[in-house]
């Protein structure tokens, strides 16, 4: 058993793509959330955990019971029509969650073949992880009891970006074993600038949500029809996040061009360098489009998940710039 088990400890190869891929579903998830934000399907399925009391949800208002407006209306809102996409768009979501929740767990159980006798803080984080999804888990059902409530909605996306970051920390240090990380001058300051950038990334995310709830607010004021004068009525908290999201692209392009200049040798580094500018950028002309094109619905959950990858791709630059302190402890290379 030690035999066959012994490759995939060697470096922790399954540990790291395998955490790899959770962390991109988890950003899947987080876009998939934003999409039922944006159609208005959170309560889709208006119970929990079942939809409309079952497990596997209607297609048809005929399979629900003939007093289903009664027993549902108060917290459908008044929506008690039956709308199959709404329902089954929250349901897939729902699905998705208990997929990812398995995929964590395998990288918990993947953490400790691969590093509970050299690295337990790694399987640590990955348990953590785990508990923290099934935490999640259950904030899902207090959002749904809630009746979307907003702050129940922030605090379930703020976890989901925990969770990745713990993550992140958990993989980025099992490649500190197997991979260098090229010298930087004057490390200490670019540390710095990273940890303001994330730091306002993380502010203008949450800030992003508030704006959200404004938006309600003001589709509802003034309809589909006047969609492109929404941004002229959000007032104060809209013309806010626009004025840092200057800064925070300013930010983020002096971090690209001090590691493209300042790295002794192009490498790891470098590349998520130009990851972080390549997001932020696409992550401006999302925020572009909602403010000047009548806040498109396929566009918010881009911009939403845009700005989640942009802290976690700035974590990661963090991490590696402070590889000597926060790796500290690991033991040597398995």
């Amino acid at each position: 058993m030690n035999r066959f088990l012994k490759p995939f400890m060697t470096h922790g190869k399954v540990f790291r793509k395998l955490g790899f891929w959770t962390i991109g579903a988890i950003y899947f998830l987080i876009l998939v959330g934003g999409i039922v934000r944006a159609t208005g399907s959170g309560m889709g399925c208006p119970d929990w955990p079942r939809c409309f009391g079952t497990w596997v949800p209607p297609t048809d208002v005929s399979q629900l019971p003939s007093n289903f407006k009664e027993i549902y209306g108060e917290k459908l809102k008044g929506e008690v029509e039956f709308n199959a996409v709404k329902t089954w768009i929250e349901y897939i979501n729902r699905l998705l969650g208990v997929a990812i929740g398995f995929l964590v767990f395998g990288t918990f159980v993947s953490s400790f073949i691969s590093f509970r006798r050299k690295d337990n803080i790694i399987v640590f984080l990955s348990l953590l992880a785990t508990i923290l999804v099934g935490f999640e888990g259950w904030l899902g059902s207090k959002v749904v009891s809630s009746e979307l409530h907003p702050v129940m909605i922030t605090l379930h996306m703020i976890l989901s970006v925990i969770i990745v970051l713990i993550l992140l920390y958990a993989v980025a240090r099992s490649y500190n074993y197997v991979i260098k990380v090229e010298d930087v001058v004057d490390k200490n300051s670019l540390s710095f600038l990273v940890s303001a950038a994330i730091f306002l990334t993380i502010g203008q995310v949450l800030l992003g949500t508030q704006v959200r709830e404004v938006v309600d607010h003001v589709s509802n004021t003034l309809g589909n029809a006047l969609r492109t004068e929404w941004a002229s009525n959000l007032g104060g908290k809209f013309q806010m996040h626009a004025f840092f999201s200057i800064v925070i692209v300013f930010i983020n392009f002096l971090i690209f061009y001090l590691i493209r200049k300042s790295v002794v040798e192009k490498g790891l580094l470098s590349k998520f360098a130009n990851g972080l500018l390549i997001t932020i950028g696409i992550e401006l002309s999302t925020g572009l489009s909602l403010a000047y094109l009548g806040f498109p619905k396929l566009m918010q959950p881009i911009h939403l998940t845009l700005g989640t990858l942009a802290i976690g791709i700035q974590f990661v630059i963090f991490l590696f710039l402070n590889k000597e302190r926060v790796f500290r402890s690991s033991a040597s290379q398995v």
